[in-house]
């Protein structure tokens, strides 16, 4: 991995931004969530994370 500007490394996060998709992804993202019995946040983060 990349070494990160010291800015970057070093700033705290609040852990919220906002991520602009489509309605049919919106839509879709939903609905696995629903079935997966999950809210869609938790289910966005789990797709974010690596």
């Amino acid at each position: 991995m990349k070494n990160i500007a010291e800015p970057l490394a070093s700033k705290n996060y609040s852990g919220k931004f906002m991520v602009r998709v489509p309605p049919d992804v919106h839509r879709a993202l939903a609905i696995k969530a629903a079935e997966a019995g999950v809210s869609l946040n938790r289910l966005a983060s789990s797709k974010l994370s690596y």
